[in-house]
């Protein structure tokens, strides 16, 4: 085992403290096991000794031979008792050990993955992180279940079983012993390579989870364009990578089971030749020589469950090595660890209107050499209804995710209220940015649910809020109003009415600065009217900051953001922009004429 994996399952480890107790009790019975069983094969032994009259045991002697029969099979009764009820109670403790530490890992795994940055998971694909969330999990919870104690348990048994032949008989208890060394080399070279392709299974996997996951997503995109043919021959191709790499770990796994089947054939055969010649020349007995036989049966016995382990060890480490990796991934955005109650705007600004948003010589890039937004300053007065307006790519959504801290620019800074975003909680900051986006995000559940969040609100509450904002008429089309279920994604939802509901659920949480990128895009002209309304209030002496293509929404700003490449290069009112010549005066009129977007 590599240092770096000692130090992953080093780390790991520490999920295993609130079961200590557990711990303890399983590795406490796992000498009483071993003893349990390694007499079994002596007790055989002896029975047959008792039958020809040769009995080595002092206390049987004295005794009839149906009685000392009856003796040995009770004695032999009594041992598999034992060794069931302990065994069952350990493998249940075991099991319930690991769900438990698997149930944390995956927890942590799943807390870790929401923290990371949207640039970890702009390049990590859906599939391949939840095949780490879920199959690298079970992995590693079968590798403790039924493969870390189950090595303990083994070793325990030979040694056991190692040192009762070699009290019996330390001549054919060295013999079979010496078969042990080329065994345990032949498994530890297997072994390694069984790793490296149990690691590209585990890639391959994740690649397969990732292209199902991509054509289930894209089922709309794929019928209407008749790539079904052409996607299927990909995800085939995937299949067969994946399949190939399963054979090359089923190959390394049966090499294992198959020498160590041959080797215990031979370790027989040698007692047999060996144990009987002693036999005939009144060396040994025949009981003696029977136990050697049982015993060079169960010593092969740990063997096997150790190879059979070692290779779900082995699975078990490369899923602990990429459980690892998606641990070890560096959180970029994180609460500063200055920060302070105290530093809290609400506790710290004064006057009534809160809101003000200011980019000083901000510089951000998603790749070295592509940069996004180049020195770009500017500030929204609090209250301020701000438009921004440019070509695709000048910059426009990104400005937005930077301002919730979504990502972090590299050069420059972004304040609200005087406050360097950087040293607010995130969790308060984001608490202060009400977003509306284009592409409307609706999780599965009812649509009480969706529309509070993180929010406490009782129904009849959010009943008043949502007549305020003026849906009354959506909530009594659905079917059992605010309980009705939403499908994933809110698919039993038109578009319009999807962001209807993203619109209520801002305005509930009345934030301090309000952002929408193209909010009213899916929406018809009527509903879009409906809507107008509220959203004048929602905007009332309030900042906000507006993405939007119709030239409608553009006009009605108080100030315009003209951007490209990543520049502002022009701001002010329509008339005024309109008056400049430049590029908003050219966009402006060639919306007009049905040519273009703002």
């Amino acid at each position: 085992m590599a240092l770096n994996d000692l130090q992953r399952v080093k780390r790991l480890g520490r999920y295993l403290r609130q079961d200590k107790k557990s711990l303890l009790i399983i590795l406490f019975i796992l000498a009483p096991v071993a003893l349990a069983g390694a007499i079994q094969p002596l007790l055989v032994g002896q029975a047959i000794s008792v039958l020809i009259g040769e009995a080595t045991f002092a206390f049987l002697n004295d005794l009839p031979m149906r009685s000392a029969i009856r003796l040995l099979i009770g004695i032999l009764l009594v041992s598999v008792l034992f060794r069931l009820v302990l065994q069952g109670y350990q493998t249940y403790n075991i099991q319930a050990v690991g769900q438990r530490l698997t149930a944390r890992i995956r927890e942590d795994l799943f807390s870790h993955s929401m923290s990371l940055s949207l640039r970890f998971h702009d390049r990590m694909p859906v599939g391949k992180l939840l095949t780490r969330l879920t199959s690298d999990v079970d992995a590693l919870a079968e590798v403790f279940g039924s493969g870390a104690v189950g090595v303990l348990a083994d070793v325990v048994s030979l040694v056991v079983i190692a040192i009762t032949m070699l009290l019996v008989d330390w001549r054919l208890g060295i013999l079979l012993l010496l078969t042990q060394i080329p065994v345990t080399f032949l498994i530890l070279w297997l072994q390694k390579r069984y790793r490296k392709a149990n690691y590209r299974v585990r890639e391959e996997l994740s690649q397969l989870n990732a292209d199902f996951q991509e054509n289930l997503q894209g089922l709309e995109v794929v019928q209407m364009f008749r790539r079904e043919f052409i996607n299927g021959e990909r995800f085939n191709k995937t299949g067969r990578t994946y399949r190939k790499a399963v054979n090359g770990t089923i190959f390394y796994d049966s090499s294992i089971s198959a020498f160590i089947e041959w080797v215990s054939l031979a370790a027989i055969s040698l007692v047999l030749a060996l144990g009987g010649w002693m036999v005939t020349n009144g060396l040994m007995g025949l009981g003696t020589l029977a136990t050697f036989i049982l015993y060079s049966q169960r010593l092969f016995d740990p063997l096997r469950q150790l190879a059979e382990r070692f290779t779900q060890i082995q699975g078990g480490l490369t899923a602990v090595e990429r459980i690892g990796e998606l641990l070890e991934e560096k959180i970029d955005i994180f609460d500063m660890p200055a920060q302070s109650s105290n530093l809290l705007p609400d506790k710290n600004f004064t006057g009534s209107q809160l809101g003000e948003v200011v980019f000083d010589n901000v510089s951000f890039s998603y790749r070295p050499d592509e940069p996004i937004l180049e020195d770009l300053s500017f500030r929204i007065s609090p209250g301020e209804n701000v438009a921004l307006v440019g070509p695709t790519g000048s910059g426009k959504t990104t400005l937005i995710r930077l301002l919730c801290r979504l990502y972090e620019p590299q050069k420059g800074k972004i304040l609200i209220d005087g406050h360097n975003i950087k040293n607010l909680p995130i969790s308060y900051l984001r608490k202060q940015l009400g977003v509306v986006l284009q592409d409307t995000f609706l999780f599965s559940g009812n649509v009480a649910e969706n529309l509070r969040l993180d929010k406490s609100i009782e129904d009849q509450r959010l009943m008043e809020i949502c007549k305020d904002l003026g849906l009354l008429s959506l909530l009594n089309s659905l079917p059992k109003g605010l309980d009705t279920e939403l499908r994933e994604r809110g698919g039993n939802l038109s578009s319009g009415e999807r962001q209807l509901l993203s619109v209520a659920r801002v305005a509930i949480r009345n934030p301090r600065v309000l952002i929408m990128d193209e909010a009213t895009a899916f929406m018809d002209p009527s509903t879009e009217a409906t809507l107008q309304r509220d959203l004048d209030r929602l905007l009332e002496k309030r900042t906000a900051l507006v993405i939007a293509h119709r030239l409608a929404t553009v006009e009605s700003a108080d100030r315009i953001l003209v951007l490209r490449r990543g520049r502002l290069i022009e701001q002010g009112t329509h008339q005024e922009l309109r008056n400049l010549g430049g590029l908003y005066a050219q966009l402006a009129d060639l919306q007009e004429r049905g040519l273009a977007k703002l």
